[in-house]
C-alpha cells in the first residue's frame, strides 16, 4: 500500500471522527482550533504524497479548504463528513496500474 493510501485513510478518519456534531466541536473547541490546523497541515503532507504518487488530490484539496472555513459551526460539521467521504472513497480505490 502506497503513503499516499495510507494518509488518505488517516486524514479521511480522523475527517469523520471531526464530523461527529458534539465530539468533533467539543475536540475543536477544548483544543482553540489547533485540530483544524493539524488537519490543514496533514492535508498539505497528504497532497503532496498523493501528487508524487500521481493518485487523485481532490480529497485533499478539499481537506484544505475544510480546515480553513470548519470555525463556521454547521458548514464546519458539513465540511468534514463531506471532506472524509472523499478520502475515504478514493483510499477504498484500487491503484491505478500502467
Amino acid at each position: 500500500m502506497s503513503t499516499s493510501k495510507i494518509l488518505k485513510w488517516v486524514t479521511g478518519g480522523l475527517e469523520a471522527f471531526l464530523g461527529f456534531p458534539i465530539i468533533g466541536g467539543m475536540v475543536v473547541l477544548g483544543f482553540a482550533w489547533v485540530p483544524l490546523a493539524v488537519m490543514a497541515v496533514l492535508h498539505i503532507i497528504t497532497l503532496i504524497f498523493c501528487m508524487k504518487d500521481e493518485q487523485s488530490t481532490h480529497g485533499s484539496i478539499l481537506g484544505i479548504i475544510t480546515s480553513f472555513i470548519a470555525w463556521i459551526p454547521f458548514v464546519g460539521m458539513a465540511m468534514h463528513i463531506l471532506t472524509a467521504v472523499f478520502l475515504l472513497v478514493d483510499a477504498a480505490r484500487p491503484s491505478r496500474s500502467y
